[in-house]
């Protein structure tokens, strides 16, 4: 989950009872279980194919965001959803980061050991704030995350195609993990609901491919969109 575009904080102007049934989903529903599995066990099997097509991990890369990505979020989600204003306060967010107690997406573990085992190079990348950046490796690290170094735990400051770009400065970017768009192309910072369907058209062929997308019903900017109710006729 990102809250920070093209170098701006975003404000979340969502009212925390909009958002019940999103952080259910997100926390209690066997569902949302099934698909981190599943984007999980599609990244291991590009991870492992792109690893043989290189004969080998050395200077590969695999860039992953990681809130909802690796960290599963929701206890905070369901705190700020019960306190008014808490959802627009990013205060709780960066107590979040300091002394919260988030734990693995399924299949992360097994999914960045492999990684590791397999000599690729992690990026942590991410809109937490640098301010933190001890805090989330302390948690990163508790959690028996791999390669969990400063120089690989990328944050909020520069946008994250910047940041992507200077992994790709001196490695092969091969898989790319995120639960919003913009974390896998600048494009999608910033932009228009439409445009971002539009791109998506345009990228259709790297979903499931070097782009793997995890769900995230609690967070996006298709959260003010109008609904299109069906008209009878």
């Amino acid at each position: 989950m990102s809250r920070a575009i093209q170098g701006q904080t975003m404000t979340l102007t969502r009212p925390p009872h909009d958002h019940a049934i999103a952080v259910r989903y997100q926390q209690a529903s066997a569902e949302v279980r099934a698909l981190q599995r599943q984007c999980y066990a599609l990244a291991t099997l590009r991870l492992q194919a792109a690893v043989d097509q290189a004969g080998g991990g050395a200077g590969l890369a695999i860039v992953s965001d990681i809130d909802e990505t690796i960290l599963d979020n929701s206890a905070v989600m369901a705190l700020a959803m019960h306190h008014d204003g808490m959802f627009q306060n990013l205060d709780t967010w960066k107590l979040w980061e300091r002394e919260g107690d988030p734990h693995l997406i399924p299949g992360a573990a097994e999914f960045f050991a492999l990684a590791d085992r397999l000599r690729v190079t992690i990026f942590y990348v991410s809109d937490r704030f640098e301010e933190n950046k001890l805090a989330t490796i302390a948690t990163l690290s508790r959690l028996g995350l791999p390669q969990v170094r400063a120089e690989q735990v990328l944050l909020f400051g520069p946008p994250k195609a910047e940041r992507r770009a200077a992994v790709e400065r001196d490695h092969r970017l091969i898989l790319q993990l995120g639960d919003t768009l913009h974390d896998f192309d600048g494009a999608y910072a910033g932009a228009a609901l439409e445009d971002q369907h539009r791109l998506s058209l345009d990228h259709a062929d790297r979903f499931g491919q070097d782009w793997i997308v995890f769900p995230n019903a609690a967070h996006g900017t298709w959260m003010q969109a109008e609904l299109r109710p069906w008209q009878p006729a």
